[in-house]
């Protein structure tokens, strides 16, 4: 079986263009998924790379729309790519719940990943998530309580985000057989998204059989930085490709 990777990118880091040359590079590397990041300027769950890349998307003048048009370009290049979209809740609510399910429909958007509109508090989210028709992605780590989980697979979840640790993403996470042992129950009843801290193709390797898709994040955004620096533009798209085709060599 295919080993599947969901590749994530923050929409306008460095600029809109590099964010495009990026997904263009995430896709020809062997992504099977791309989650794209709107940026927000108090990004809760996310590291210092994430963390930074946000910063510099909004100081370079990054707006709501602009991720929905890269959203566009990408589903219009690679449809037979799934496109989930990743924020959090200030820029969902600002738009109103509903509205912003009803864009990402309209944009040919998946799923959404909003980690701070949880199940049981999340503003109407799953509700607007299946009139429109759109998977609504709950965030979980390992270590949430048997009842908590219960309760949230009842409502039978398309997929379930696991963060495979606490914390924030950006540091490399060991894999423990109790992890892998979670990962695939879960897996046996819903599809499993897996990430935070992964950044090589053995842990990748690692898990391919625990989970759905493996989820990488902040170690892209650390190519496309240091690939941007060195080489401009030009030299983020072939970077990136090359970092998605180590994760996904064989053994």
């Amino acid at each position: 079986m295919k080993t599947s990777l969901m590749a994530h990118l923050v929409a306008g880091y460095p600029t809109y263009e590099i964010s495009l040359e990026t997904a263009r590079g995430l896709v020809a590397g062997g992504a099977s998924f791309l989650e794209i990041q709107f940026p927000f300027s108090d990004p809760s769950a996310d590291g210092p790379a994430i963390q930074a890349a946000c910063t510099q998307a909004l100081a370079a003048g990054f707006k709501v729309e602009d991720g929905w048009r890269l959203v566009a370009k990408v589903r219009g290049e690679f449809p037979m790519v799934p496109v989930f979209v990743m924020s959090y809740a200030s820029i969902v609510v600002t738009k109103g719940v509903e509205a912003f399910v009803a864009q990402a429909k309209a944009g040919g958007v998946t799923g959404l990943i909003i980690p701070d509109l949880a199940p049981g508090a999340d503003e109407g989210l799953a509700e607007a998530g299946k009139k429109h028709g759109v998977s609504i992605v709950p965030v979980i780590v390992p270590s949430v309580p048997a009842s908590r989980l219960e309760k949230l697979l009842a409502d039978e979840p398309e997929w379930v985000y696991t963060a495979i640790r606490a914390g924030i993403t950006g540091v490399h996470t060991t894999l423990t057989p109790e992890l892998k042992a979670f990962l695939s129950a879960l897996n046996a009843r819903t599809k499993v998204m897996a990430g935070f801290g992964i950044d090589s193709a053995q842990q990748v390797r690692d898990l391919a059989t625990s989970a759905h898709t493996i989820v990488c994040g902040s170690a892209l955004v650390r190519v496309v930085a240091a690939a941007f620096e060195l080489g401009g533009i030009t030299a983020v798209r072939p970077a990136v490709e090359n970092k998605v085709l180590e994760l996904l060599s064989p053994i």
